[in-house]
């Protein structure tokens, strides 16, 4: 019998969590406020939060924890009943009872548990807490929620948070670094730690797809990347006009840019929505961009209409045609709708929105960390295949405030037409046209005597016994 006993403890002792994680998996040492995990996709960032919130509950010093998600599917989806969330980690003797319409989790102990949603930060400001995790800071879509989540942190002696995020320069996680070595201990782990634990085929697509482009960098490697030189964008100036509510609007559009394929490989239809107020300032609503087969893209821009109140559809139709306009009647026949037509490259058409920002013209109403990734990455030399993705969600976004805030020049058609005429007698490698020199000035002197010694080459050659004409 003890022997029985002694070999099921040592199993369980074996199988505990202590034991098969990874050290960068465990709470580091130290007397830390935030422990900050920033990890690659597959790390293993779940499974790390839902045994830390059980270590705190079973031990006790933890009675009152925050459970903080993106959105409200994301906490209950991921971190209560994922693969790796709490419930799937509980031991059997500690599991907690979940009760999904109260949002919480209750311990044997009576510890408890409860469920935020990052877009919904006024839920914070009540409650208190004496621990509390965080799921992908970095695609919080209201910042604001982290102040609320902190004004709560005030229960027992002495609270704590676990974040746990791919890294994103938003200015939340930089402000964190910044504060490394005081009251914030940073971890840091890639995807590749965890490859026995995930499927063969993952790293078979995806690494051979992302491994070594920018966006593998971030997502694979764990680095934060700063901005990218040459980009029409940066984090500092999205962040300096950023609003979390917008004005009264004069007009509102959705833009779409939708994928030229469907299927697994397929890009993204971008599908972003804009507005506009009455002093010419433009505000960035929603990004509702996704991989979608025509319909659904159809039915998610007419959603995003409808809930907006939006005056208009804009839709690019470079790669659909006509298709792209009948496809959004099928939803909706009564929807006005503006196709149109991409006559120049990407970064020409991103150019003048670029400047809007610079300006201080456009406001982002919460974050997008999506399409603020793709804008901060984008230079004029963007290469799809060496960044290893398409930036669909960045093309929408100009539509949309192209159509909003940019005023086309007067007799634009004109002027485009003699530059395409003038491209065409060029040619594609045109010659640079020759300088003219004053007749006695130093470089007219200096160009004759060049001159002159190209002919004295060419007559010498022509002299030469190679060049001599047959028979002599």
């Amino acid at each position: 019998m003890a022997d029985s006993f002694a070999a099921q403890l040592a199993d369980a002792l074996g199988a505990s969590w202590p034991a098969i994680a990874r050290p960068n998996q465990l709470p580091p040492p130290g007397d830390w406020q935030v422990w900050l995990l920033l990890a690659g996709r597959g790390f293993g960032k779940t499974r790390t939060l839902a045994e830390w919130v059980c270590q705190q509950a079973a031990s006790g010093r933890a009675g009152r924890i925050a459970l903080v998600a993106a959105t409200a599917a994301d906490a209950r989806d991921v971190l209560v009943e994922g693969q790796s969330g709490i419930l799937a980690v509980s031991p059997p003797w500690f599991r907690p009872v979940y009760e999904p319409s109260k949002r919480r989790l209750t311990w044997p102990n009576g510890a408890m548990a409860t469920t935020f949603s990052a877009e919904e930060p006024e839920r914070l400001r009540g409650p208190q807490h004496d621990a509390a995790i965080c799921d992908e800071l970095g695609a919080w879509s209201r910042p604001e929620t982290w102040d609320m989540l902190q004004f709560g942190l005030r229960l027992g002696r002495h609270p704590r948070c676990l974040v746990a995020t791919t890294p994103r320069p938003t200015r939340l996680i930089r402000e964190l670094l910044a504060r490394e070595g005081r009251d914030v201990t940073v971890t840091r782990g890639s995807t590749y730690e965890n490859r026995a634990n995930l499927a063969p085929g993952f790293f078979d697509q995806i690494i051979r797809k992302y491994e070594g482009t920018r966006l593998g960098r971030q997502e694979l490697n764990a680095e934060l990347l700063e901005d990218t030189p040459g980009a029409l964008w940066s984090h500092s100036i999205i962040d300096a006009t950023r609003q979390t509510l917008a004005p009264h609007l004069a007009r509102i559009v959705v833009a779409i840019d939708p994928a030229a394929t469907s299927g697994e490989d397929a890009d993204e239809t971008g599908i972003v929505v804009v507005g506009k107020d009455h002093q010419g300032h433009g505000y960035v609503l929603a990004d509702a961009s996704g991989k979608h087969q025509p319909v659904e893209w159809a039915k998610t821009a007419v959603a995003a209409y409808r809930a907006h109140h939006a005056d208009r559809i804009v839709a690019e139709r470079n790669n659909g045609g006509a298709m792209v306009e009948a496809t959004i009647r099928m939803v909706d026949g009564n929807v006005p709708v503006t196709t149109v037509w991409a006559s120049r490259g990407k970064a020409a058409r991103a150019e003048p929105v670029s400047a809007l920002y610079e300006q201080g013209r456009v406001h982002h109403i919460g974050a997008f960390p999506k399409l603020e990734d793709q804008m901060c990455a984008f230079t004029t030399d963007f290469d799809r295949a060496r960044a290893g993705y398409s930036p669909d969600r960045l093309d929408a976004l100009v539509w949309g405030l192209t159509e909003l805030l940019v005023e086309p020049m007067p007799h634009w058609g004109i002027f485009e037409y003699t530059r395409q005429c003038a491209e065409a007698i060029r040619g594609p490698n045109p010659s640079p046209p020759q300088p003219e020199y004053a007749i006695g000035s130093l470089e007219w002197q200096r160009q004759q005597e060049q001159a002159r010694e190209t002919d004295g080459d060419v007559t010498s050659r022509a002299s030469s016994p190679e060049f001599a004409p047959p028979g002599e």
